[in-house]
């Protein structure tokens, strides 16, 4: 059995519960892929995106739901190494990936900013809409997973002073008729860690030529870090922290909140206080 064959059964078969089930019941559950979708997926070279690559070709293969699917690789500078690595893992994977090329990392060098992640998201997130909308398609899918949703959560509450998360679909603001879609929202990073172990893959983390800690399978050190770290010591004292975080966002009380926001609009429960006596 070729090795790319060998990686599509350990999804189906050795991860069906942490991985493949867990990407299905996502699919359904959030609505996310619908009949006659041409769907973007974006790979950027690490272990997430390129899973979710797999997952989707699988759903494609043995789904009733019939829709298109393109594999795209935005290069905003990478080094020749790192470009390669890109590349070999595709051809492992066998996943027939588009690469084209952008100037991001130069752009963001030569502004001088102090907040280079922060501008390289923003502008990797314009080149990739504007890729989808060229190829025709109506939704574009991102490997975030479960922990990523959770880590967002924890941080926009300690460092942005509000309760606001990662949504699995989002309609987006600047680009017509494009959905943003992450099929992985409830896949746990440790199951995809443990995939790429299993199968012996090497995948490349940002490789961004801003951030020093930045290589193949090193994480570095930055405030999502800062999160993922107090989970995991939070983990010790209650091993289902990080999902009862997750669940409390669908089940908030309205009732016991100081105030909600809503496009722009900020409401008091002091407004309707009197009224509800």
């Amino acid at each position: 059995m070729e090795r790319y064959k060998e990686i599509e059964k350990s999804i189906i078969k050795k991860y069906r519960k942490g991985i493949w089930s867990r990407f299905i019941r996502a699919v359904q559950e959030y609505e996310l892929i619908n009949e006659n979708d041409k769907i973007m997926v974006c790979i950027s070279g690490g272990k997430d995106s390129f899973l979710l690559a797999k997952c989707i070709q699988e759903l494609q293969r043995h789904s009733k739901i019939k829709f298109e699917s393109y594999y795209v690789v935005m290069n905003p500078g990478y080094s020749d190494y790192n470009r390669d690595a890109i590349i070999e893992n595709a051809k492992t994977l066998n996943i027939p990936i588009e690469m084209f090329e952008s100037d991001i990392f130069d752009v963001v060098d030569s502004m001088n900013t102090k907040s280079p992640c922060y501008l390289c998201a923003r502008m990797r997130r314009g080149y990739l809409y504007s890729k989808a909308q060229e190829l025709g398609c109506n939704k574009i899918a991102l490997g975030h997973h479960f922990d990523d949703v959770i880590e967002t959560t924890l941080l926009s509450m300690f460092y942005g002073s509000e309760i606001k998360t990662m949504m699995p679909k989002l309609h987006s603001d600047n680009f017509k008729g494009l959905e943003l879609i992450r099929p992985l929202y409830l896949v746990k990073e440790q199951e995809i860690l443990s995939w790429c172990k299993n199968n012996e893959l090497t995948f490349i983390n940002c490789a961004c030529k801003f951030t020093e800690n930045c290589s193949i399978e090193n994480y570095g050190t930055s405030k999502r870090e800062e999160m993922k770290e107090l989970i995991k010591n939070l983990r010790k004292i209650n091993k289902n922290v990080d999902y009862n975080i997750f669940k409390a966002l669908d089940n908030i009380n309205l009732n016991c909140v100081l105030g909600v926001k809503k496009d722009g609009e900020y409401k008091s429960f002091l407004d309707n206080y009197d009224e509800d006596k």
